[in-house]
């Protein structure tokens, strides 16, 4: 497989234009390619209405109730989400130890026109590092139900992620349903996010649907027609297109269904933003990949902008309106540039949603209307227009998108206030598509001057080295990069596979302790200074009454966090070892590894203004068994590096890793 070319899955499907086609095979498609000819328009339209209406016969559809349910109504208009780390740095100041729902709320509204919903990603890729559950991952964060009860006071719904694959950690007495339906009740989550499903399990969703009966259900890949009856929402996840926009499946078959189009590892959206535009559906914005940087690029997120302010206000006219995709109106001239519209239309507001495939703007008439009566409006960039016997004049920029809409006499003052008010509010189009870089920085070392108190050591000597490094490449990547920029879906052999890279680097004489910091003597030095994390959550969780259980005071201490750790070593003068000192000093005499087997924690520290993640050395005694998605466990080689991808709220404290210091 190229990993740069769409499977062929991926492919929109090609819609048998003959007399007697069967056209049951659709029901599989991600998207229903248009065709090359636009003489085959107008037999391509009459297909898809035969498909429909078959599609329906087959699956027995009831009509739709599911999406009648009082206090559902919302998925309809969700135009836009934000699938976002838990601990994103736009939502939770760390150094504060606080969620700031406002910042985030903010962050979306200039970058993106503002979110409609938020998937709160809480778990992989740290799951696996201890026997924490996946619902442990939510119950554990402190201020969560404050975090929810802003969000929705800042008009967002909200998601709580759900992983199947989650069978190899602690076990609770409920099952899975039962553990989530809880969340739902006590959190008060609106929807439930389906990690690497198409479905979810009619059992789980039952038990969701029986403490809160609109609960909404949205999987990440190609939803199955039977189930689009009781799935407001789906992804439209890698998909190629057809250079005339092809038509959605699943929103075809039911426009009520909403579909985030998204490629998570793209720096170009303009594809799926353009899909989305002309199938009236949304877009999920993902700019931080598992801690791997993917942001967008200005013209992308003028564009969503653009279209979100328009969605929102029409979607009656997208939802209930007679819809003619690729509608015949768009000028030859117009068409062989790259134009395409879709046409939507409900009592006598008509809206056309524009795309320009091309890179160069496109300017002249982009459309011939019949009905040229009524008021006209550019409700994407403020710019007034008219429409005259020759039809629309209007400038499509490169790559984006404009939105027309034509208010008739019988058309209500509200709509047409709307209208107005889009039509002349500025919102302009960029051009620029360059990425938006946003490198790692590593925090800086602290230095230490000789003299600390670290019991037996070895000697790092001074140097250049050359050092092998050795990964799982999983989502995260390592360091500086994200590992799948421009590809399609990551598939093993390249997911999960192990990667080994050459660090050069220069290391300075120091000493590095032979073992880690028992829990004797981190209870020492809370005796000594009285340190007191900024936030206490899990803090030394294993101990009884505020001291060492009886029998483990020469144990590695753990459920401790890079903050805990630093502490120590300052106060013993000295810092944690690097992960290049950590290597180097693992292959020297005398190095050794206390039962039970922890993680250690390295000085390596590395932010982007998004996330954050140090890397961790040694392995562990524990294994979560069951999945690759886990993170590494067991006893690992020096050279052996697992980037840790860190969280807030004492989360990063695990009974699995512990430290040792240098000095």
């Amino acid at each position: 497989m190229n990993p740069l070319e769409p499977r062929p899955i991926d492919q929109p499907a090609k819609v048998d234009l003959g007399l007697r086609a069967d056209l049951a095979f659709l029901d599989d498609a991600k998207i229903l390619g248009a065709p090359d000819d636009p003489a085959d328009l107008p037999r391509w339209r009459g297909k898809l209405a035969e498909w429909l209406m078959g599609a329906y016969d087959r699956t027995r559809y009831d009509g739709g109730t599911h999406y009648e349910v009082p206090g559902r109504e919302w998925t309809q208009t969700a135009y836009s989400v934000a699938l976002v780390w838990l601990w994103d740095d736009q939502l939770y100041d760390v150094d504060a130890g606080r969620f700031t729902p406002e910042k985030f709320v903010r962050h979306g509204i200039e970058d993106f026109g503002g979110y409609d919903a938020v998937v709160l990603w809480h778990a992989y890729p740290v799951i696996g590092i201890d026997s924490r559950n996946q619902f442990d991952f939510y119950r554990d964060v402190p201020g969560l139900k404050e975090l929810i009860d802003a969000l929705h006071d800042l008009g967002l719904k909200v998601f709580f992620d759900y992983n199947p694959w989650d069978v190899g950690t602690r076990r609770a007495a409920r099952s899975d349903a039962e553990e989530f339906a809880a969340l739902v009740t006590d959190f008060g989550a609106d929807g439930a996010f389906l990690d690497t499903l198409k479905e979810g399990d009619p059992a789980f969703t039952r038990a969701l649907r029986k403490v809160n009966p609109a609960i909404a259900f949205e999987g990440e890949s190609r939803l199955p027609l039977a189930r689009i009856a009781d799935h407001a929402l789906s992804w439209a996840q890698w998909f190629a297109d057809t250079r005339a926009p092809g038509v959605l499946r699943a929103h075809l078959f039911e426009r009520r269904h909403m579909m985030h189009h998204t490629r998570r590892w793209n720096r170009d959206h303009s594809d799926e933003l353009q899909s989305a535009w002309v199938n009236g559906v949304g877009i999920l914005v993902w700019e931080s990949v598992f801690s791997a940087w993917v942001g967008w690029n200005a013209r992308d997120r003028a564009t969503l902008r653009r279209m979100v302010a328009a969605q929102r206000a029409f979607s009656p006219v997208l939802i209930n309106g007679d819809w003619i995709p690729l509608t015949p109106e768009i000028p030859d001239k117009a068409r062989a540039h790259g134009v395409f519209a879709s046409r939507f239309e409900l009592a006598d507001v008509t809206f056309w949603t524009v795309i320009n495939r091309h890179d160069e703007d496109f300017e002249g008439i982009v459309l011939h209307s019949e009905d040229q009566v009524g008021d006209w409006y550019d409700v994407t960039s403020g710019v007034p227009i008219t429409a005259d016997d020759d039809g629309v004049h209007l400038v499509v920029p490169g790559r984006g998108v404009a939105g027309i809409v034509r208010i008739g006499a019988t058309a209500g003052q509200t709509c047409r206030a709307t209208a107005r008010r889009l039509g002349t509010f500025s919102r302009p189009h960029v051009k620029d598509s360059a990425f938006p870089v946003a490198r790692t920085e590593r925090v800086a070392v602290p230095e230490v001057t000789g003299g600390a108190t670290l019991g037996a050591t070895v000697v790092v000597p001074a140097g250049e080295r050359s050092l092998t490094a050795r990964h799982r490449r999983r989502e995260t990547g390592l360091y500086d990069q994200a590992p799948y920029v421009e590809e399609w879906k990551p598939l093993p052999p390249r997911l999960h596979d192990i990667q080994t890279i050459q660090r050069e680097v220069t290391l300075s004489e120091i000493p590095v302790a032979t073992r880690e910091v028992t829990n004797a003597e981190y209870a020492e030095f809370l005796a000594a200074t009285g340190y007191q994390p900024k936030v206490a959550n899990r803090f030394l969780a294993h101990w009884v009454d505020g001291a060492p259980a009886a029998g483990t005071e020469d144990q590695p201490v753990t459920y401790v966090d890079l903050p805990d750790a630093r502490a120590y070593a300052a106060w013993r003068g000295g810092r944690l070892p690097t992960e290049d000192e950590w290597q180097v000093a693992a292959g020297l005499d005398g190095f050794t590894r206390a039962e039970p087997l922890v993680w250690n924690l390295t000085e390596s520290e590395h932010r982007d203004g998004r996330s954050r993640f140090c890397i961790l050395k040694g392995g562990s005694h524990y294994v979560a068994e069951g999945s690759d998605w886990y993170s590494d466990g067991g006893p690992q080689e020096p050279e052996v590096s697992f980037k840790l991808v860190l969280t807030g709220g004492g989360l990063d404290r695990s009974e699995t890793i512990g430290f040792r210091c240098a000095g």
